[in-house]
């Protein structure tokens, strides 16, 4: 593994802290306002965040500016996957469990192999290997009730398919770009996400400003942390990344939103809870060790 790699991989460990903790914002967010709204207003706030670091860091490059017609097309692509990805896991929150919920959504690890299959990609065993370690780690550390597959678990289920093409266009689009253009193309994703996000919310959801201000807290974590950190992180990352091995490590975010739970809301980690968190740790170094 070289110092790019290892660098990268670090930050996505960083991204998936983060994300672990937002798990707990989003949870909060929704007991004062509609997922559509909570989504739209934290990645206006996350797109917004960007903008002084990508005029700063334009005033210093010395590379080639990348192409408008790449940035745009670029970031409406994965603005669309990650709408998807981020309002039906955040409306199937409405419906399930926290942990129910962790477990489905953690199932993108597997996703990522098997989407990438069909592009050509080929992987070797240790990924699989640390997926499978990484599945039973998820399984162990937040299934504690009945499987059954309820309009809630169906949505998250779905969310995690596009979580999974997310990883994968990230992986595509940044590849040979600068860390300046990636952080323009992470903001003009979050920019469309929040758009769409915001349309449907007028549409079909009550917005207030008692709401918005009660949920203030758990908003400006999700928008300035979970997007403008934690997503710039990941597409900064991932110009370094494999993407499998990449999806492994970041679905760490069950370990680390498992911490902040016992932390935050004093919910228990049980020794099953402790031996899936180990699994998957197992997961992550397996697939590094051995991809």
């Amino acid at each position: 593994m070289n110092s790019r790699t290892a660098r990268a991989n670090l930050l996505l460990l960083l991204t998936a802290l983060i994300w672990g903790a937002a798990f707990v914002a989003q949870r909060m967010g929704m007991d004062h306002m509609g997922p559509l709204t909570f989504n739209g207003v934290r990645f206006a706030l996350g797109a917004l965040a960007l903008l002084p670091l990508i005029v700063s860091m334009d005033k210093k490059r010395t590379t080639t500016v990348a192409p408008l017609g790449t940035l745009v097309r670029g970031g409406v692509l994965m603005g669309g996957a990650l709408f998807l990805g981020a309002w039906l896991q955040q409306f199937g929150l409405c419906y399930t469990t926290a942990g129910k919920a962790g477990f489905i959504t953690g199932l993108y690890v597997v996703f990522v192999p098997l989407i990438g299959i069909f592009l050509g990609h080929r992987y070797g065993l240790g990924t699989w290997a640390g997926a499978v370690l990484a599945l039973a780690g998820m399984y162990l550390l937040s299934v504690t009730e009945s499987m059954s597959m309820d309009k809630g678990d169906a949505l998250v289920l779905m969310s995690a398919f596009f979580w999974g093409v997310h990883v994968l266009l990230i992986g595509k689009l940044t590849s040979g770009l600068a860390a300046v253009d990636a952080i323009k193309l992470a903001a003009v994703q979050f920019a469309f996400c929040s758009m769409i996000s915001m349309t449907g919310a007028v549409l079909f959801e009550d917005i207030t400003l008692s709401g918005l201000w009660a949920g203030i807290i758990p908003i400006l974590y999700g928008g300035l942390m979970s997007v403008g950190v934690a997503y710039t992180l990941q597409v900064v990352a991932q110009r370094d990344a494999r993407p499998a091995p990449a999806a492994i490590i970041l679905s760490l975010e069950a370990v680390f939103a498992a911490v902040a739970g016992w932390m935050l809301l004093g919910e228990i980690l049980t020794v099953q809870a402790l031996v899936g968190c180990a699994l998957m740790l197992g997961g992550m170094i397996w697939s590094q060790a051995r991809p």
